[in-house]
């Protein structure tokens, strides 16, 4: 049987409906590019799922990757390895403020189960807060976090998480204006605090971006700023989930820094290992590490600080650094600013723009008044345009994702933007 007819038989895909499923069968790539089994070349302009941030077989990372699988594929995770306290030292480097000790995972969803472990451990609260416009992962107690769509097909799930609006300026509250936004949210989350019990709250999570749960969206100003002083208010701790944003994602190492904000705990994993090979991380600062570390830790994983990770982690950051990527990733993020913004005041049915960094997405209407998003036969179309077309990216709906590589040049980025362009283009005589 070939691949595809393989693939079919025993491979189960994720968020999918199997049974309609065709999936194009992809031999190899390099760089910003991908190619399938017919040789046709994509340009990678999402980045997989938002992890690939140096490339596809990046030479240094592979190289670090295959030196330490000739000399320690693996080691029980009692023991101390290079790999894991030079991935743990190169983490701390980079991460805000006192972040200094990191407990590995081997992915974002699995680095928030332990995160709440955490905040349980140390405040001896139970009752979280994250926000319905959010996903954090698709274990159990990360769905439990989640507001999106994701999370009700899969409920029960862990107790104990509450949920609140957020401040969304292209889907606001009814009848909150965008200037009254940033207050009205944090007003709404006094109250659920004062109605919970501020006594039985351990922790609020939040997306530093937005990401997935509603097509990528930063706060708004003195958002998160506003939670961190609540929290320190009733000693509730802040975790910023950066999963998907870390490590340059937005122009910044992490994209908490844009709001001059010291998080008590971050989650990341995607662009920790450039997605080569299976990381996650909880950053956790030296003020809960000082009571945790005095008592048992009741966490643990197989494959905590795998060493094939580990080297692959400190060689991302290590590139990172050389290829001064995280400046690449700002610098780009000008050029799809103005390339958003222009492509919405020349296509009407661009609803919304939005983007920081290199992390972006297209919301397309059709109707501006309502926002009421494309008929669903052309949400259909959009994929399959693009991908004839020789570009690949995410799509959710009526939502594109622009997140291309941080490795991008202007050259490219331009011409993914014209791919996309064209098709808004085509969609819009269709509609």
């Amino acid at each position: 049987m070939n691949t595809k007819a393989l693939d079919k038989r025993h491979v189960i895909h994720s968020w999918s409906v199997n049974d309609n499923l065709d999936p194009t069968v992809i031999n190899e790539s390099a760089g910003m590019y991908f190619t399938d089994e017919d040789g046709k070349r994509y340009l990678e302009f999402s980045s997989g799922l938002v992890n690939l941030n140096l490339g596809h077989q990046h030479p240094t990372v592979i190289a670090a990757l295959k030196e330490q699988a000739d000399k320690l594929c693996y080691i029980h995770p009692g023991f101390a390895n290079a790999a894991r306290s030079e991935a743990a030292a190169a983490i701390a480097a980079v991460t805000p403020g006192d972040l200094n000790q990191i407990f590995f995972t081997t992915s974002g969803a699995d680095a928030n189960e332990n995160a709440i472990k955490f905040v349980r451990f140390f405040t001896g609260r139970n009752k979280i807060i994250s926000k319905y416009r959010s996903y954090h992962g698709g274990t159990l107690g990360a769905s439990a976090l989640t507001g999106d769509n994701r999370r009700a097909p899969v409920e029960p799930t862990m107790p104990g998480v509450i949920h609140v609006p957020d401040p969304f300026s292209y889907r606001p509250p009814h009848g909150v204006a965008e200037a009254d936004l940033t207050a009205h949210a944090l007003e709404h989350l006094r109250y659920v605090i004062q109605w919970e019990g501020a006594d039985k709250i351990a922790a609020i999570f939040l997306e530093s971006v937005a990401g997935s749960g509603g097509g990528y969206h930063p706060l708004p100003d003195g958002y998160l700023k506003g939670v961190r002083e609540i929290c320190n208010e009733h000693g509730i701790l802040l975790v910023c989930d950066e999963v998907m944003v870390g490590f340059g994602r937005t122009g910044k190492w992490f994209a908490c820094e844009h709001y001059d904000v010291q998080p008590d705990i971050i989650t990341m994993a995607k662009g920790l290992t450039n997605g080569y090979v299976p990381l996650g991380a909880v950053a956790v600062s030296d003020r809960i590490m000082e009571k945790l570390n005095a008592e048992k830790l009741w966490a643990g994983l197989t494959y905590n600080g795998h060493p094939l990770g580990c080297a692959t982690a400190a060689a991302c950051i290590k590139v990172y650094h050389t290829e001064k990527l995280i400046e690449n990733a700002a610098q780009m993020g000008t050029i799809v600013d103005a390339r958003l913004a222009k492509m919405k005041a020349d296509h009407p049915i661009i609803g919304d723009v939005r983007n920081i960094g290199l992390f972006g997405c297209i919301e397309l209407v059709s109707d501006h008044a309502a926002k009421t998003p494309i008929a669903a036969a052309l949400q259909a179309k959009i994929k399959p345009m693009l991908m004839a077309r020789g570009l690949s990216t995410l799509v959710k709906g009526h939502i594109i994702f622009v997140g291309p590589p941080l490795i991008i040049t202007e050259a490219l980025l331009h011409e993914g933007l014209d791919i996309i362009e064209g098709v808004i283009t085509e969609l819009s005589v269709s509609q």
